[in-house]
């Protein structure tokens, strides 16, 4: 197949690249307002029962869990003038949006209700709401209809805006924002690099072209996708940043093989056959490992990770599509004038240096690590795998929660709005517990004795129920008015001024389900949701994992017909991975470095995106692993097959490959790192993680872990059972480098690139 790929660009490529040119421009025109039609959301699992609970309030009672909160204040205080009419102003207002629900304020409030909505020092006051829609539609409803609030304050009155809604918002103009500076970062940072390794201005610009080919195909293929199913706005930082990424390893691996062809004195059509044959085939096996891995995600019940897992094999699909058939075509175009404008001839003439000369792969420098690694393999194991646990270890400390205000700067007004709550007012307006009974008991007194019982819980301050409102085991208020009873369903409003993300205010949420009931009952609120989120996102993990390390199990068997190595990578991939989560645990969750990140510490990490960073960090994990390892098996079948054999094989791997992989592993890192620098906690720890995992991987695991086992197991390391071996003689796909030879009978050159 690759070689007729190969004889396709070779024959017809003008057609190829006119199409390829028709395509990206397609895509481009067609996906780049593909944010437009993304959504914010996709963090709740739809079949949690507080997502079962928020939908029978919205249905039954028109109403929700308090997610717009708005802070007033005045100079004279919350019971300024100013800020009366303000909080007044602004309750009027809500009441007559359509979109919004419920809205009270500490100047409209119920007496009893009212102190717990005015700071402690008495300096501001809330104006509290709901807004209708899911996690989509509310943050794009709240933000407009903040902006029509805010178009006429009264004079002397601050209002600042907040809520789980305005939070949401916030946190996707920032990511789009972010990811624009990202690009203008990485991009051209990344086409320096590339000229620098290349050499060849023109050869530089080939995996520039093809993630550009990659990275509009996705967009469009994304906003195909919204038209049947929601797709989460963040799946752009992954389509950009892994089209690229996988664009440049892809290319630089074809590029690089077809070089050393053409110097090896193959013609360029010839060499154009053999780098197919050998890194097309590499990049074949990378991509379905990179994919599957990626696929995982789809298993999980919150869309944004499906969207992921979506944008993900979109992206490794088509670069690895471009890669296959764009790129052979472009060789063939270029021909000789791949290696034009190349900025190394003046440096060098400059520098009065004499034309570099190649390097064989036996005085390459990693050739020589690995032979010294092999020299010492049990105490350079040993030591390696002793620091990737030490950095690991953190992570058995780790603690998973749900995003919130925190994750945004300390400028951003929400979260401001959500320090005020959680450290200035006696109860939490964003942390009400809901209690929704969908059938109460028709006992005389059992919703009155319900709400008394939840009132005496430690940390709850107030509960509001159809029968009035209670605090610390007594009802202090007649009811409101407020319709909180529909037909044999009631729900209740469980206030407390804890954090519901801390430990205690999770103790309060689990006293509050313990408390006997009047009939089956859902929770929902901020607490509720990140217990079954969290919950969700554990129940499916295991599901998860068996699908990567099995397809990449079988993936790796096909490519090197042993069981062994298959299993060798899954273990040191799940060793390097711990020591980047460690790392994650000890930055984000437990704070150190912080002022270098800058973002704030809230003690945990949000669950989606280590699962995000597994998925990814193992395939790109596996993306190295194929490319050393072909290399490593076209050498072997090429020897003696003797255990000396074995360990030369592995030392002319790494030679050939391992320049090639740190320049790629670099340049991914650059690509990954400018998204680091964004300004939302979790993208940050996504990147940095990524970053990390990359580097990491490119140079402990595949310079020291990968030659001492391989150098410890032997001849073991080619081995598998009898049924199997002769399977894979029989149907593995073994297509040689050679000119004229393809097929498991000459398998000679079953290689990546080099």
């Amino acid at each position: 197949m690759l070689t007729r790929l190969a004889d396709l660009g070779i024959r017809v490529p003008k057609r190829i690249l006119g199409f390829a040119a028709f395509v990206l421009i397609a895509g481009a025109v067609f996906g780049v307002p593909v944010a437009d039609h993304l959504s914010a959301g996709g963090f709740a699992d739809p079949g949690a029962s507080s997502t079962a609970a928020n939908d029978l309030l919205a249905g039954r009672f028109h109403a929700g869990d308090p997610n717009l909160v708005l802070q007033v204040s005045a100079p004279g205080g919350a019971d300024d003038a100013a800020a009366r009419a303000e909080g007044e102003r602004l309750v009027g207002a809500l009441r007559g949006e359509p979109d919004a629900r419920q809205a009270e304020s500490y100047w409209t409030a119920p007496a009893p209700v009212a102190p717990g909505l005015r700071a402690d020092d008495a300096r501001s006051g809330l104006v509290v709401a709901t807004v209708t829609g899911d996690d989509d539609q509310a943050p794009k409803r709240a933000a407009a209809i903040v902006d029509r609030l805010l178009a006429d304050p009264v004079p002397g009155a601050t209002v600042t805006a907040g809520g789980q809604a305005i939070a949401y918002h916030q946190v996707s103009d920032r990511v789009t924002a972010d990811l624009t500076t990202a690009e203008l970062v990485a991009v051209p940072l990344t086409g320096l690099v590339l000229i620098w390794v290349f050499g060849s201005v023109v050869a530089a610009l080939v995996p520039l072209a093809v993630g550009l080919f990659s990275i509009a195909g996705t967009l469009a293929l994304l906003r195909g996708l919204t038209a049947v199913t929601p797709v989460s706005v963040y799946a752009m930082n992954l389509t950009t940043a892994l089209g690229l990424a996988l664009a440049i390893d892809y290319s630089l691996f074809i590029v690089s093989r077809y070089r050393e062809e053409a110097r090896s004195g193959l013609a360029p059509a010839d060499a154009v056959r053999v780098a197919m044959r050998t890194a097309g085939r590499t990049v074949l096996f990378s991509a379905l490992t990179v994919g599957l891995s990626l696929a995982a995600l789809a298993v999980f019940p919150v869309y944004f990770l499906r969207s992921f897992a979506y944008a993900g094999i979109g992206v490794v699909a088509l670069a690895a599509l471009a890669s296959l058939v764009v790129v052979p075509a472009l060789l063939t175009v270029l021909g000789p004038r791949l290696d034009a404008l190349d900025i190394r001839v003046p440096i060098r003439r400059w520098l009065r240096r004499p034309p570099p000369r190649p390097v064989p792969a036996e005085r390459s420098f990693w050739y020589r690590v690995a032979s010294a690694v092999m020299r010492r393999a049990v105490p350079a194991g040993l030591a390696v795998t002793a620091l990737l646990l030490v950095l690991g270890s953190p992570f058995l400390g780790v603690r998973f929660g749900y995003p919130d205000d925190r994750v945004l700067p300390p400028v951003s007004s929400s979260h401001q709005v959500g320090d005020a709550l959680r450290t200035g007012f006696a109860s939490n307006a964003a942390a009400t517990i809901t209690v929704v009974l969908p059938e109460v008991s028709g006992e005389p007194g059992a919703l009155d004795r319900y709400a008394t019982a939840l009132s005496r819980i430690g940390g709850v301050t107030g509960v509001s129920s159809a029968t009035g409102t209670y605090a610390a085991g007594g009802q202090v208020a007649p009811p409101s008015g407020a319709p909180m009873v529909s037909g044999a369903s009631a729900y209740l409003a469980v206030r407390t001024g804890l954090d519901p993300m801390s430990d205690e205010g999770k103790k309060v949420l689990e006293a509050v389900k313990a408390a006997p009931s009047p009939g089956e009952a859902l929770f929902t609120g901020l607490a509720a949701e990140n217990e079954d989120s969290v919950a969700a996102l554990g129940d499916r993990l295991p599901l998860a994992i068996a699908l990567i390390a099995a397809t990449t199990f079988v993936v790796l068997f096909l490519l090197t017909g042993s069981i062994l190595l298959p299993l060798k990578a899954l273990v040191l991939n799940t060793l390097s991975l711990s020591a980047t989560f460690g790392a994650m645990v000890w930055i984000f969750q437990d704070g150190h470095l912080s002022s270098l990140h800058g973002s704030t510490v809230t003690g945990y990490l949000v669950a989606t995106m280590p699962l995000l960073m597994f998925c990814l960090s193992f395939g790109i994990s596996m993306d190295y692993e194929v490319f050393l390892l072909a290399r490593i098996r076209e050498h072997w079948l090429e020897s003696g097959r003797t255990p000396a054999d074995n360990e030369r094989a592995v030392s002319l791997g790494l030679g050939h490959t391992g320049r090639i992989v740190t320049a790629a592993a670099v340049l991914m890192a650059i690509v990954f790192a400018a998204l680091a620098t964004g300004s939302v906690s979790f993208m940050q720890m996504f990147g940095t993680g990524l970053t990390l995992a990359v580097l990491m991987d490119a140079t402990l695991v595949r310079g020291v872990l990968v030659p001492a086992f391989m150098r410890l197991a032997g001849r073991a390391n080619w081995w598998a059972p009898g049924p199997l071996a002769r399977w894979h003689a029989r149907y593995g796909w073994t297509e040689s480098g050679r000119i004229g030879e393809s097929g498991p009978a000459k398998a000679a050159s079953v290689a990546d690139t080099g």
